[in-house]
């Protein structure tokens, strides 16, 4: 089973990205797909997360954060609008086997390898 995440890169202040996550495995098919990130010097954080059509956000993520999911290609996406600097973080996609809507972590047994977004003028 792998994550292959993707999307990140430099933005300035209110700018957009668009983060995707690719699971691949010949019998893979999660039901739960989420976004964490780690900012400079801190912890990892839940961002959102997607489950069998139901989504939730952190309160940082709402209102500018969108999680999607494709079925068909096993691939989720965050796409983050009016960027802030405290977005800078690496952005780690995560999944797991079953319906959950959950932020911990710990409940997530696959993990991508992060992709760093930046957001500074």
């Amino acid at each position: 089973v792998q994550l292959q995440a993707s999307g990140g890169g430099s933005v300035q202040p209110g700018g957009s990205l668009r983060l995707s996550c690719a699971a691949s495995g010949r019998t893979f098919s999660p039901a739960t797909m989420a976004w964490f990130r780690q900012p400079p010097g801190q912890e990892r954080e839940f961002v959102a997360v997607w489950s069998g059509g139901t989504t939730y956000y952190a309160d940082s993520a709402k209102g500018r954060f969108t999680i999607s999911n494709d079925n068909t290609k096993n691939t989720v996406y965050l796409q983050m609008n009016s960027l802030k600097p405290d977005d800078t973080a690496v952005y780690y996609c995560a999944a797991r086997r079953y319906y959950s809507v959950s932020s911990n972590p710990n409940e997530y047994a696959y993990w991508g390898q992060g992709t760093l977004v930046t957001v500074s003028s």
